[in-house]
């Protein structure tokens, strides 16, 4: 016999096959838990980053900088779809408490490490609660309100977004320049704790339990794939060559899994990511622009506050505040896109702008030199910014509208786990290439009378104090070097931005669906339906 948890407004038990829709007096009531735990996840992404230079400068490991970001991908990746699945079974809101706790466990490990072996660890758990508190979010929002609807409140999301990557960078720099960089995980602790509060006081969704199966198989395999995919482009190829043995082995090891992965979710009786789902244009090609997006959008994200500290010689608190065009772009486009989706029930012009900003911006971030000046940086960082707002909530809400409702935390979370390994696979790439482009780079610089000297500045950049400690012509040489293999770092994701391009223009449009529009007990919009009625 199945049973229910309550709904917000009391009442009766909800149909299973019916759609939950709140009222707007209960929406706004839900949308505080969830922005809670939403902030939580937003700040850690952008205070960590302006932290990060010092980081790796007290560690002396600049070339595993790439790491502990990329750790913190990884698990979020890979965890997203079983959050989502084991969310459709069991709701959203226990899941979401435990996303809250497993984050807050690794901001404590996070805090305490000693090394940054430790520190790549513990951002890994801090992934693993990272990867629920975004997608179960969205989830939860296609399952209360309205696609076409969704535009209006996602700009409330863009608010979080908005204000956590103000404070993220502000706070970061504070903290790093005051008590240490450790203190922007302990910060974690007292806004978790609100965040908790919350959730267990307003989260309370309708949900009816249904008899389940957890493929605990497909999740350990999607793991192991993406890591030996992630090992092999960050670890093994730059430390061993890309043609060496190790490098080879783990790349066939990434295709077999991968392979492996698909079969055995055609097979189990609940895949945390249906195969079914790509059958439709809409979510196929949105997956795959969501990839492309994610894997260019971190390359800047991660080296921006690298180049401020660096080069520009700015301390972690005034890189947080130079990166306020970004955060002013992504606010203003966010919220007037999503109020203009939900007013026309239009949306697919937003990715095609978002592809054509996001690589103009790279192109322009790849002209970076020693003198460029901060006026022309901020340019560049706004018109960044304005291509990801257009697209990071949207892109979403399109997927969603595209798929049955049962599959709405499935769906929601694969989308997110698309974004989330784009941007693992983009920042191991780009760390290599970093590494690598580098050490070219200051073979090219350096005086054929001093050419034994590149090992040593190539081993000065792996910290902003040791490149700052140089005397001249040295730093000179080293900032040149860091600076040309950063542009480098910005060309490379210009193939994949354009694929993205392709994919937003060729991907269909369809309705966004109203209130009016929900189908009725015991109906469920098909895929393959969705796909051919949707608007060219």
């Amino acid at each position: 016999m199945s049973t229910t948890e309550p709904a917000v407004a009391g009442g009766a038990p909800p149909d299973p096959n019916a759609p939950s829709y709140l009222s707007h007096k209960q929406i706004m009531v839900v949308l505080g838990g969830l922005m809670a735990g939403m902030f939580l996840a937003a700040l850690d992404q952008s205070i960590v980053g302006t932290a990060l230079p010092q980081i790796v400068s007290e560690f002396n490991s600049l070339d595993k900088l790439s790491w502990v970001v990329t750790a913190y991908l990884l698990t979020s990746t890979a965890s997203t779809p079983l959050w989502g699945k084991i969310s459709d079974l069991y709701g959203r809101r226990p899941l979401f408490i435990a996303a809250i706790l497993t984050f807050l466990a690794g901001s404590v490990l996070a805090a305490l490490a000693q090394n940054i072996e430790e520190l790549i660890g513990f951002r890994a758990v801090q992934g693993l609660g990272a990867g629920g508190l975004l997608s179960l979010a969205f989830a939860t929002i296609g399952d209360v309100i309205p696609p076409r609807e969704r535009g209006k409140y996602m700009g409330w999301f863009g608010a979080v977004f908005g204000l956590s990557s103000v404070a993220g960078p502000l706070l970061g720099g504070l903290l790093t320049d005051g008590p240490g960089w450790r203190w922007i995980f302990w910060i974690n602790l007292p806004i978790g704790a609100v965040a908790l509060g919350v959730v267990a006081a307003v989260l309370k969704l309708p949900h009816v339990r249904r008899s389940h199966k957890i493929d605990y198989l497909g999740a350990a395999i999607v793991t192991a794939a993406v890591t030996s995919l992630l090992l092999a482009v960050s670890w093994s190829g730059p430390d061993n060559g890309w043609g060496s043995a190790t490098t080879i082995g783990l790349l066939v090891a990434a295709v077999v899994l991968a392979v492996a992965f698909v079969l055995v979710e055609l097979r189990v009786s609940e895949p945390i990511i249906p195969m079914d789902l790509f059958k439709g244009r809409i979510f196929a090609g949105y997956a795959g622009y969501t990839f492309l997006l994610g894997f260019a959008m971190f390359g800047a994200l991660i080296f921006l506050p690298l180049y401020l500290q660096a080069v520009k010689d700015l301390s972690p608190t005034r890189s947080g505040l130079a990166l306020l065009p970004m955060i002013f772009g992504i606010f203003s486009a966010s919220i007037p896109s999503g109020q203009l989706m939900s007013r026309t029930g239009r949306y697919k012009i937003y990715p095609i702008i978002s592809a054509v900003l996001v690589g103009g911006a790279m192109v322009m971030l790849s002209t970076l030199s020693l003198s460029t000046p901060y006026w022309q940086l901020a340019i560049y960082m706004f018109v960044m910014g304005s291509g990801l707002g257009l697209s990071m909530q949207i892109t979403v809400t399109a997927a969603q509208n595209s798929v049955p409702r049962k599959h709405m935390g499935t769906a929601t979370s694969t989308m997110t786990f698309f974004r989330s390994m784009g941007g693992a696979i983009g920042t191991a790439v780009y760390g290599a290439v970093l590494t690598s482009r580098l050490t070219e780079h200051l073979g090219d610089i350096v005086p054929s009378s001093a050419q034994n000297m590149v090992g040593t500045l190539a081993k000065a950049a792996n910290s902003v104090d040791a490149l700052h400690a140089l005397k001249e012509p040295m730093q000179g040489w080293a900032l040149l070097g860091l600076v040309e293999a950063m542009g480098d770092v910005f060309l490379v994701s210009l193939p994949f931005l354009v694929i993205a391009l392709v994919l937003a223009i060729i991907t269909p449009e369809q309705r966004l669906a109203g209130r009016d529009d929900a189908p009725k007990d015991g109906e469920e919009p098909n895929l393959e339906t969705s796909a051919a009625a949707a608007m060219h």
